[in-house]
């Protein structure tokens, strides 16, 4: 019967996220690939993007950023200094 609650299509969604902090662009995913790829990603071929904070969808889901809303109010004077980036399998491999 239709009056009968089932279950439905359940997909995407639009989110909208708060501070997030983008930490730095590049053009080689081997700058940043761990060794076997990332858990359910694989190996970053093209241009990427670190962002600081999580980011709400499955993998690989576009994700659509913007000029913030709601600008901060202390903007930090330089842009942030990434020391080490651990390429390191998180599999253990």
């Amino acid at each position: 019967m239709y009056t009968v609650p089932r279950a439905g299509q359940m997909g995407y969604h639009q989110r909208t996220e708060y501070n997030k902090r983008v930490l730095k662009i590049g053009k080689d995913g081997k700058e940043v690939t761990v060794k076997g790829g990332y858990i359910r990603y694989g190996i970053i071929k093209g241009p990427y993007m670190l962002i600081e904070g999580s980011i709400p969808g499955p993998e690989k889901r576009l994700i659509r950023l913007r000029y913030p809303a709601r600008p901060p109010k202390e903007v930090p004077e330089a842009p942030p200094q990434i020391t080490y980036i651990s390429l390191d399998s998180p599999q253990g491999k």
